[in-house]
């Protein structure tokens, strides 16, 4: 298949990590109580003091080292976090980092959770937070409300405790998708939703449909690289009923293909020079040679042995010894010598003749009709002896009968045939395109019974088609039919079935086991015909024959998954995503594609939008937030439109818009609201923590509500 190079994308190789940088300075936040922000994510934790930018952990190095991903173990599983010793380290190296040498971390702590993350987890935080590092308080917040936040704060110059806004909070996490009703800046987490899917599925999703297009790909597929095709090329598709509609085109289906280009390494191969090929070939010939002479010396040493043999037997007849056991009697001797004999003159010829005499080998030497003196004798004037030999004799004169019985029959079947041969010979000269046309009639007749016959016998394998319940209503009656009784049979009653050779047919299509016959002849008949058109038409090719045709890949399956030789290793290589790039972004919309038994967004917005009066709905749906790093996959915001528009009346407005930054605005909301004078009223401070336990949260308007006081 030829292929475009400058379309081909090339898969990214690992990255080498970068040297960490150098701890800051801990000397002017020393005993100043600056507040310390934690983006704990599921992919990346996010640190640094109120004020500066935040910095990157997970992801640098464990991609290059095979060693170390196999023994990586990030804090998260899934969307709980669950491996606390993973986050002690974590946090270990972010406070040393932040160059923070005291015994204890003093300084307040504002740190992100999971919408509606479990009271377990959040205790053994809140543990790790106290006990280890003995913080003098701990916030909680959920990500996408904070990513609100700063996207929505009226004042962009200075922090302020003022905040109303209104609107949705579509937070797209890593292994979840959050929608957060937000009223006059408060968040309605009573009404929130969470739906099991988000890019770490989809990405998995996108890998096991690689796997099954692909079963037998050379290369190994990584989870980080199929991580890496599904934020590169996977998009979402306004109206995905119609997008499929249309690749019904295969020429369509071509034009959105993305080709990936996986390493691969060129088989070596040898180059020899003319005198090296020159004499290999020189040495094949004498090893051939020698092959011929070894067989040709063999040759004359058997014919030799059996000249021998010959004339031992010839020199015994002769002298009317005895036999021994070897004969029985004068009869088996005359045929021993007579099939000797045969043999030595054919191995004579054979040596003499070369390629002529084989050719008269091939021909059937006519058999003498033996003698059997006995067969007509009475058995009153014949002996015990003589009876037994005249039973053989007979038995001997009755195989011999039927061989050439059979030897007349070839011969007329040949003779038939070579007229049948003479006569569209004639025919052939004296009409090609006559005889041409009938013999192509045949063919498609052929292949349209071996057709009808495959999808018959694919509509057997459905218990509900058609077929199928014709074959059980055939095996009904015939188990049905009342057996005939005596009376009935003197009266006249006959079970005819059996009398016409159709009947029995119905037993040919009730077995869905076995082979049939009637497949076989087809099949050789065909081939029969299809052999003369290749000899005889010279418009009939072999891509008109049933083999071709059969072969044959549909253009839509050849679009969808194309095929390359077999010798050509980068063609093999190669990955080609079409339908895959938008199946695996519908999963939000439609997560029962993908097995989830869950609500899409559509509808779970609907559900929450339904607890709200008219006017808060208008309230609502006139600011749709969309937060985190899957945001940025193209067609996002206007298929989530055209998702709500049918939702609500025609005359309320919909505004749907993506945070500035995806990645990070969630941290820097948090920043900014660390600024605050509210923030000092939201953190549980270690006396509440002793008192309450780790599993309980201060509740406002930032926070998940379970365990909140």
């Amino acid at each position: 298949m030829d292929v475009d190079t400058e379309s081909v994308t090339l898969v990214p190789l690992p990255t080498l990590p970068g040297i960490p940088p150098d701890p800051e300075d801990y000397t002017p936040h020393r005993n100043q109580q600056t507040p310390l922000i934690l983006d704990n994510g599921s992919t990346h934790l996010r640190w640094e003091r109120k004020s500066n930018q935040p910095l990157m952990l997970f992801g640098d190095a464990v991609d290059v080292e095979s060693g170390a991903k196999t023994q990586s173990r990030t804090p998260w599983e899934g969307d709980v976090l669950l491996n606390f010793d993973a986050l002690e380290n974590a946090l270990d190296y972010a406070f040393v980092q932040l160059g923070i040498d005291a015994p204890s971390v003093d300084h307040p702590v504002l740190m992100t959770e999971r919408l509606c993350s479990p009271v377990h987890s959040r205790a053994l935080t809140s543990e790790l937070m106290f006990e280890q590092y003995s913080v003098p308080s701990l916030a909680y917040c959920v990500d996408g409300v904070m990513s609100f936040y700063q996207n929505n704060h009226p004042v962009a110059s200075a922090p302020s405790d003022t905040f109303s806004s209104d609107g949705i909070v579509v937070s797209f996490n890593t292994a979840s998708t959050s929608v957060i009703p937000i009223l006059n800046g408060k968040g309605i987490l009573s009404h929130a939703k969470r739906i099991p899917w988000g890019a770490s599925q989809s990405a998995d999703y996108l890998l096991k449909l690689i796997q099954v297009k692909y079963p037998t790909f050379p290369t190994r597929v990584t989870a980080t690289q199929s991580n890496w095709m599904f934020r590169t090329f996977c998009s979402v598709a306004p109206d995905y009923t119609s997008l499929l509609r249309s690749f019904e085109d295969p020429a369509v289906l071509r034009t959105s293909e993305r080709i990936i280009q996986f390493p691969f390494v060129l088989p070596s191969t040898e180059e020899k020079t003319e005198e090296e090929l020159a004499r290999i070939s020189e040495k094949r010939r004498e090893q051939g040679k020698k092959l011929q002479e070894i067989a040709a010396r063999n040759r004359i040493e058997k014919l030799a042995q059996k000249e021998k043999d010959l004339a031992y037997l010839l020199e015994l007849r002769e002298s009317k010894g005895e036999y021994g056991r070897s004969f029985d009697d004068d009869a088996t001797l005359d045929e021993t010598i007579k099939k000797l004999d045969s043999d030595v003159k054919k191995g004579k010829k054979k040596e003499a003749g070369g390629v002529g005499a084989g050719v008269a080998m091939d021909v059937d030497e006519p058999l003498e009709e033996p003698s059997f003196p006995l067969v007509d004798v009475p058995d009153a004037d014949l002996d015990e002896d003589a009876l037994k030999e005249k039973k053989k004799q007979k038995l001997l004169k009755a195989g011999f009968e039927a061989r050439a019985r059979a030897r007349k029959e070839k011969e007329k079947e040949r003779e038939e045939r070579e007229r049948e041969e003479k006569k569209e010979e004639e025919e052939r000269e004296a009409d090609l395109a006559g005889w041409s046309a009938r013999l192509r009639s045949e063919q498609e007749a052929l292949m349209t019974r071996i057709k009808d016959r495959a999808r018959r016998k694919a509509a057997l394998s459905d218990r509900k088609s058609a077929a199928a319940q014709a074959r059980m209503k055939s095996i009904a009656n015939l188990a049905s039919d009342e057996k005939l009784t005596k009376k009935k049979r003197k009266g006249g009653g006959e079970d005819t079935f059996g009398a016409d050779d159709a009947d029995w047919a119905i037993y040919r299509k009730i077995n869905t086991a076995a082979v049939s016959s009637d497949e076989d002849e087809d099949l050789a008949q065909l081939q029969l015909i299809e052999q003369k058109l290749l000899t005889h038409d010279p418009t009939f090719t072999s891509q008109q024959t049933h083999a071709s045709i059969a072969s044959q890949r549909s253009a839509l399956l050849s679009a969808f998954k194309p095929m390359y030789e077999e010798g050509d290793v980068a063609g093999n290589t190669r990955i080609h995503l079409n339908t895959e790039r938008w199946r695996v972004c519908e999963a939000w919309f439609s997560p029962g594609i993908a097995g989830v038994d869950s609500a899409g967004l559509g509808e779970v917005i609907q559900n929450i939008l339904s607890r709200f009066s008219d006017d808060e709905k208008a309230r609502l749906v006139n600011n749709v937030f969309l937060s985190g790093t899957p945001t940025l996959i193209p067609g996002l915001v206007p298929r989530l439109h055209s998702t709500l528009r049918p939702l609500l009346p025609t005359e309320t407005p919909i505004e749907i818009k993506r945070a500035e930054d995806p990645s990070l605005d969630a941290w820097k909301g948090m920043a900014r609201f660390a600024q605050t004078d509210e923030f000092g009223r939201v953190g549980m401070t270690r006396a509440e923590y002793d008192e309450y336990g780790g599993e309980r949260l201060k509740r406002w308007w930032g926070s998940n509500w379970n365990g909140g006081f």
